[in-house]
């Protein structure tokens, strides 16, 4: 039986900070297993990349809404987590709100990483809205997820600094750069006990 956390995965984009997290639990350094990576998007690169990890990926229907889960898609991505065992999960770029069903059936086992400094500047697009407001630091926050949109607890941070010649696409490069070491790393601090919630 092995001792290790078994982590799902849910994501909507390319899937980088998986291949981290996936890349962490294959050296040893995250003390996890990844039991299922979810999407909401059925062509989304992160599902190819599970399957390269030799992961279980699945494209789960989000439902009609837009932004959040519906309650039919609710109850089936809380049926698969289940269904895989799933003890925490994480989101790697999961862009939809998850509410009251969803949270009540992972209380304070969600864990997400944003692309800035929480408090400041939560919500879609984070390194853009750093960069328009001028801030001359920004970064990236892992946090566990409540009810709010990035409100929860916050774990750590990882502060990377804007350059004078940065443009909104190169800032989000170098803050998904610190998201790499940043979510494993705080993931294992969590999962061996370092990190109380």
């Amino acid at each position: 039986m092995s001792d290790k956390i078994k982590l799902a995965v849910l994501g909507s984009g390319k899937g980088s900070n998986l291949v981290s997290l996936a890349e962490a639990c294959a050296a040893g350094m995250l003390p996890a297993d990844i039991v299922l990576v979810a999407s909401d998007v059925a062509d989304a690169g992160i599902l190819e990349r599970a399957a390269g990890f030799g992961l279980s990926a699945r494209f789960i229907e989000p439902g009609k809404f837009r932004t959040k889960l519906d309650e039919t898609a609710e109850a089936a991505y809380v049926a698969a987590l289940r269904e895989s065992g799933a003890e925490w999960v994480a989101l790697a770029g999961f862009m939809r709100i998850l509410k009251g069903d969803f949270l009540r059936a992972f209380e304070k086992k969600v864990v997400n990483i944003h692309p800035s400094l929480l408090p400041a500047f939560p919500g879609l697009e984070a390194w853009k809205q750093a960069h328009d407001y001028g801030v001359k630091a920004t970064g990236c926050t892992v946090h566990m997820v409540d009810h709010g949109i990035d409100t929860g607890s916050i774990l750590a941070q990882g502060v990377v600094p804007v350059l004078e010649d940065d443009t909104a696409a190169t800032l989000h490069q170098r803050i998904q750069q610190e998201e790499h070491t940043l979510y494993p790393r705080t993931l294992a601090r969590l999962f061996n006990g370092e990190i109380r919630v």
